[in-house]
């Protein structure tokens, strides 16, 4: 049983399900359009102003964004005016990425963007973590499961409150191999 996402609302335009899966799966398949979406997940951002916070050239964000607005991943808001008259198009985040399924190499992507963005907190020592050994009969991993789950789901589903704090959560449940192994012995 799989940790599954709850849904966001659903924003007009963009398909819950999609016409191609696969196509969605290669658009998440990058830990810089991970990255991107989580820029844009508060905020209407440019593509030059996305390529400053990630410290990168525009021209290659370029690519990355319209590969997102193609999946309906990111949506384009109205054109505005930018330095010197030039035309801007700031893009948010859909939430759509949030109800796609498990992928083949997605959980490799989640993990490396993971470890790029826990890279860049000043002070990780002060940030909340927790690594557990457990071993539970199936009855008691679908209990955690379902207790996580509806943890992870009722704080998806809240607003996000405008003087808050941006944060992050990662969360991975998977077999103890090197524990197994010694089992096996």
């Amino acid at each position: 049983m799989p940790l599954s996402p709850s849904s966001p609302p659903d924003v007009p335009g963009v398909p819950a399900v999609s016409d191609d899966p696969d196509a969605d799966a290669r658009a998440l398949a990058s830990s810089l359009r991970l990255r991107i979406l989580r820029l844009c997940l508060d905020e209407s951002l440019t593509n030059r102003e996305i390529a400053r916070r990630l410290d990168r050239n525009p021209a290659t964000v370029l690519h990355h964004v319209r590969t997102l607005v193609d999946r309906g991943f990111l949506v384009a808001g109205p054109v505005r005016r930018g330095a010197r008259g030039s035309r801007e198009v700031p893009y948010r985040a859909t939430g759509r990425s949030w109800r796609m399924p498990p992928a083949p190499g997605r959980a490799r992507v989640l993990v490396d963007t993971f470890l790029q963005e826990v890279a860049l907190v000043p002070d990780l020592d002060s940030s909340p973590m927790v690594r557990l050994g457990l071993r539970l009969d199936r009855a008691a991993y679908e209990e955690l499961v379902r207790r996580v789950d509806a943890l992870v789901h009722e704080y998806a589903d809240r607003a996000p409150d405008p003087d808050g704090t941006p944060y992050s959560l990662f969360l991975s449940l998977h077999e103890d191999v090197q524990r197994r192994a010694a089992d096996d012995g």
